[in-house]
């Protein structure tokens, strides 16, 4: 996992080119993005969605094992739990064609990660995330999501 400002956008330049371009595009949105799918790169998609967020999630934790995930709140803010995937618990067989497995948190040890306000987030397949919560109250969010395939 990694969590960074937009800022330092320039140092993923030579760190990963998808990564680095999901990170442009991000960057280049205002908050009257329309909500749709848009082409980064031919590996790279973004997603822009909104949702109101909430205290628990309805699913828990997710993975993927071929899409590298970075989240970014355009509009408020998200908090997103954390997880190494070894300290969680699947609940469900893996779901090959969407690409995600989810888990349950048993240990309820995590590691929060606020995204918006010019911090993102990158999710790796090893890293448990558990998305739509907020950090004090519920409140409407635009998100965006670059889905990288690895």
């Amino acid at each position: 996992m990694i969590v960074d400002s937009l800022d330092n956008l320039e140092f993923y330049k030579n760190i990963h080119e998808d990564i680095y371009l999901g990170l442009r595009f991000i960057k280049g949105l205002g908050a009257d993005v329309e909500p749709g799918t848009y082409t980064v790169s031919p590996t790279a998609k973004a997603i822009v969605m909104e949702y109101g967020t909430s205290y628990e999630n309805d699913f828990g934790y997710e993975t993927h094992r071929h899409v590298i995930d970075v989240q970014y709140c355009i509009v408020n803010t998200e908090l997103i739990r954390w997880a190494h995937v070894d300290t969680l618990t699947p609940y469900i067989p893996y779901d090959e064609e969407k690409d995600r497995r989810f888990y349950n948190n048993d240990s309820g040890n995590f590691t929060p990660v606020l995204t918006g306000n010019g911090i993102f987030a990158v999710f790796y397949p090893s890293d448990g995330h558990a998305p739509q919560l907020c950090l004090n109250e519920p409140e409407q969010i635009k998100k965006v999501v670059i889905k990288i395939k690895c």
